[in-house]
């Protein structure tokens, strides 16, 4: 009989071509599980940092949504798409500009923006998706969402292309910020390539390839790594009992969230309650 498939934290190197949703399904089979839940989609032109959280691990998905990300981006001038990358039909074409204008353009769009999302996003409203409405035909108006664009390094520039590397909220839609780049500019761009390179304090160098992942030659992380971020206050048995069964414990620490550990392991995501912690996500069954 095979083991039980452990809870943890599984980092995957997506290669172009599959969805995140095709990388969780291989995952699925290797572990031999069904609870596997992916943070932050890639597009399948796509690449770089997938994160993957195994059974328990799902719970801890909101705090991990949030994190910051790091993508090394090729923009393309001198052509606006339907998607606002290189998937997309041609909709605008315009010459390329000069880099000091370029420069200018990526001081803009540095800081807080608010940012409208593509046409082909995810958003919904009123329960349609944006994608859905713009496949047929009949794009929406898309309200401007808060973000911060922390950095853009530029890496090089050759021709059309430039590369950079963005460090953003998570949120932010770097084929939103190539399309207003070009708009910028007084020219036109799509995302031509993208690649993760980091979520929080995740990188892509600790990642698996897919190759890696078939032949089971990967690390599962401890689900104390999901929230690492967070203050930690260790329980004796007593109190880890307590938690188990939801039941609030005394603030040892500071903190308006916290990781409550039992033995070196997660145990709960807990809120400040007084002067107490109340489970907020319970990772043990009790």
């Amino acid at each position: 009989m095979r083991e039980p498939t452990a809870d943890g934290v599984l980092l995957v190197d997506k290669p172009a071509g599959l969805t995140s949703h095709d990388v969780v399904d291989r995952a699925r089979r290797v572990l031999s599980t069904r609870r596997i839940d992916h943070a932050g989609t890639l597009d399948p032109f796509a690449t770089g940092l997938l994160i993957l959280l195994v059974n328990r691990a799902t719970r801890l998905l909101p705090f991990l949504d949030s994190e910051p990300k790091v993508y090394l981006a090729t923009i393309r001038f001198g052509l606006r798409t339907t998607t606002d990358d290189l998937e997309g039909e041609p909709m605008v074409e315009a010459p390329a500009p000069e880099q000091a204008v370029v420069e200018r353009g990526i001081s803009t769009l540095t800081g807080h923006l608010l940012q409208r999302p593509p046409a082909f996003s995810a958003k919904s409203v009123a329960g349609v998706r944006a994608y859905s409405a713009a496949r047929r035909g009949k794009p929406m108006a898309l309200e401007p969402v808060g973000v911060t664009v922390h950095e853009w390094r530029i890496l090089r520039r050759h021709a059309e292309d430039l590369e950079v590397e963005i460090h953003c909220s998570a949120g932010t839609y770097v084929r939103a910020l190539a399309r207003d780049l070009g708009e910028i500019c007084g020219s036109a761009a799509h995302l031509a390539a993208l690649r993760r390179l980091r979520s929080g304090r995740f990188d892509v160098a600790q990642a698996a390839t897919l190759e890696k992942l078939q032949s089971s030659d990967f690390q599962l992380l401890p689900m104390t790594s999901a929230v690492a971020q967070l203050p930690q206050q260790g329980l004796d048995d007593l109190d880890a009992k307590r938690v188990t069964h939801g039941q609030n414990v005394a603030a040892q620490i500071g903190g308006e969230l916290v990781a409550l550990c039992h033995q070196d392991a997660l145990l709960a995501v807990a809120v400040r309650d007084g002067e107490s912690f109340r489970p907020k996500v319970v990772l043990r069954d009790a």
